[in-house]
Order: C-alpha cells, then structure tokens, then sequence
C-alpha cells in the first residue's frame, strides 16, 4: 500500500488540493480550479476558507454547486430569497448540493478550513451585500456558535446545526 501524494499518483489522476499552498494566516479565502471539463460543462475547484465573518452572500443564478468538506470546520449561510429573515445556518459536516440561485455565503470555525466544489465550467456571481456580518459566535476560537452582528436581526436568525438540539437561536 503507498500513500497518495501528487508527485507518486500523477501517472493515475490528480490529488485534489490547493497547489503552492501559501501558509496558513489571516486573510482572504483562497480559490483554485483544479480540473476542467469543457465538453462536459463542469470544473472541480479547491477553497481554503479562511473568512470567520462576512459580509455578503452570493449565488451562481446557472449553477448548482457541491460543497464537500475536506478537513476543518464550516458554517454555510444559506437564504431562498433576499431577505435577511430569510437567512439560515448549517454547519457544513457533509457535502452538499445547493440549488441554483441559492444566496450563499461560507466561514471557517479554525483557522482554515478546505471544502470541495463542483459547479458549472461557467459560472455567473451576483453578489449580495448585508448591512451587517456573519460569522462565528462565541467564546474563543471555534466555539461553534453563529452570530449575526446586528440587533434587530438576532431574534430572526436561526442556527441547524450544533446547539439546534439544545433549542438554541441565536
């Protein structure tokens, strides 16, 4: 048995990762097509998810897209509709299929996180700003708790996911 790494399997496929890692720190979330298939209409992508807040959504109106984790932890904000009432969280703990036009948006409970996508080889972003931030909640790193940092909006927002058992809504 010999384990996978990209230079000992190239002559069978890809190691599916983000290339020339920069090391981990604060910053940007970082995004990579790592195949394409034109014909076929559909890219395999790698995201390092490195945002603990945001501040917007999106959605890809063409596209469905998976979201596969890969190794650390992830809230995924997902809304039907452009309303911040409309907003929910899911502790991303599986891959998933979102539906075209789903309002999106995603952060990292660590220090980074990887997640796997598949979506269309073309992908159209529109793009939602929030008049307020997502992200994790809590005490300290990881805590697993979502926050929505504004008020008014606190009592509308439930979380699925860790807590929901306990009933809580945050």
């Amino acid at each position: 048995m010999q384990r996978i790494t990209p230079r000992g399997f190239c002559a069978y496929g890809r190691v599916i990762g983000y290339p020339r890692r920069p090391r981990e720190g604060r910053g940007r979330n970082l995004f990579c097509v790592v195949l394409r298939e034109p014909k076929a209409g559909w890219r395999i992508a790698y995201l390092v998810v490195r945002d603990t807040s945001i501040r917007r959504l999106e959605q890809h109106p063409g596209s469905f897209e998976s979201f596969e984790p890969v190794q650390g932890r992830c809230l995924l904000f997902v809304a039907l509709r452009k309303d911040p009432r409309a907003i929910r969280c899911f502790r991303l703990d599986r891959p998933v299929v979102l539906k075209k036009g789903l309002w999106h948006g995603i952060v990292t409970l660590d220090r980074e996180a990887d997640v796997k996508l598949t979506e269309n080889n073309r992908v159209t972003c529109v793009y939602w700003p929030l008049p307020f931030a997502l992200g994790r909640g809590g005490r300290g790193r990881g805590s697993g708790l979502a926050k929505v940092e504004h008020r008014s909006l606190a009592p509308m927002f439930h979380f699925h996911g860790w807590g929901a058992r306990r009933g809580r809504a945050v």
